[in-house]
């Protein structure tokens, strides 16, 4: 733990050699989400080059308008570590994380958070309020966006298409 302490924290809009491949976890993730009917988001908590928690939307299936992907991932990974405060933990989400899931990182003292698509509807990094980014906070998330922007992006139109599609048919 005293290694972590000290680490260097990535800054903001630095992608790292292994961000693809973490985020490539996370679209997986998501394809899960789509599979079960949930918007297609997914999320992927890394410790140490290690997976320490997943998580996908569940808000339909579990009828809990807490269990995002972002909110599934943090949990799993703080019980992983044993620990509320994810020190070290870095987060590859899908999607621009909505204010609730940006305050749960925050307080989670998350380090760094790596998201695909940008939320024009409940974005918390800017799109449509800046969470993340409040200095008024005593911890401060470093963010890297648009990692696998495209995929991301085109997981969530392609589920909505077809939604939309399925209730003109019905």
């Amino acid at each position: 733990m005293d290694d972590l302490l000290t680490q260097k924290p990535i800054p903001d809009d630095v992608v790292t050699d292994s961000d693809a491949y973490w985020m490539r976890l996370a679209l997986a993730q998501a394809e899960q989400a789509a599979a079960l009917g949930e918007v297609p988001v997914g999320a992927v908590a890394v410790l140490n080059e290690s997976v320490i928690g997943t998580g996908f939307n569940r808000k339909e299936a579990d009828l809990d308008p807490l269990a995002h992907a972002e909110m599934i991932a943090l949990k799993a990974a703080a019980t992983a570590v044993h620990n509320w405060r994810l020190i070290g933990v870095t987060l590859y989400c899908t999607l621009e994380p909505c204010p609730m899931c940006a305050g749960a990182m925050i307080q989670a003292r998350l380090p760094r958070l790596v998201y695909g698509a940008r939320d024009t509807r409940f974005g918390a990094d800017g799109s449509v309020v800046s969470v993340l980014r409040a200095p008024e906070f005593n911890h401060r998330v470093a963010i890297t966006s648009g990692v696998l922007e495209e995929e991301a992006a085109a997981l969530l139109q392609r589920f909505f298409q077809e939604l939309r599609e399925r209730r003109m048919k019905g």
